[in-house]
């Protein structure tokens, strides 16, 4: 009998909300923010073996003057996420006491799509449908970076599910708000409004 996975509960914020989210019983965070932004202050207080920082830009595309995500970045955040099991269980942790938090600047693309890959991770035999979809009720203007959803689909063996289940999310973003598309593609994201196509 295959044991369920450990529960572990995600939270997806901006660097506006760090402070009131990390007063709630977070015990892990994984933060992502642009190369040479300084830590926030309220994860100073985190050990550092509970806490993974990430540094580049929110792009799909790698370009002069822009870090783009890398595979090792999605790696990173991958490797992170299965050391949450570990140290739950290292610490005799009951199921519920994991909770992670996942921020970047805004809370709406590069942490939810951390946080999608993150959970599509811990239980893969959920549908990416249903995890894009708890994201997307945690945070309803959720735009996920294509970049990292791309590695991570591919880093998980999911052959393009996580990928489709987002062009879904897309497509119903810009249907809700279709001036998105424009403002996506004048800040470099056009693929992405090509993606909601398919």
């Amino acid at each position: 009998m295959i044991a369920a996975p450990t529960p572990l509960r995600v939270t997806i914020c901006g660097l506006d909300e760090l402070a009131d989210h990390c007063a709630l019983g977070v015990t892990h965070v994984l933060s992502i923010l642009d190369p040479g932004w300084p830590e926030p202050e309220p994860l100073r207080d985190f050990e550092l073996s509970r806490r993974l920082k990430l540094n580049f830009h929110d792009v799909i595309e790698a370009e002069p003057g822009w870090i783009a995500p890398e595979r090792f970045d999605v790696e990173l955040l991958l490797a992170f996420g299965r050391s949450l099991g570990e140290i739950a269980d290292e610490a005799g942790a009951e199921p519920a006491a994991t909770h992670l938090l996942v921020h970047c600047h805004a809370g709406v693309s590069r942490s939810t799509a951390a946080a999608i890959l993150l959970l599509a991770q811990h239980e893969p035999a959920r549908s990416a449908q249903n995890v894009v979809g708890q994201v997307i009720r945690a945070r309803p203007r959720a735009w996920p970076n294509l970049r990292m959803i791309e590695m991570g689909d591919e880093l998980l063996g999911r052959d393009g599910e996580i990928v489709a289940s987002v062009r879904a999310l897309y497509r119903l973003a810009l249907d809700r708000e279709p001036w998105l598309a424009e403002a996506m593609i004048d800040n470099g994201r056009g693929r992405e409004v090509a993606a909601a196509e398919f």
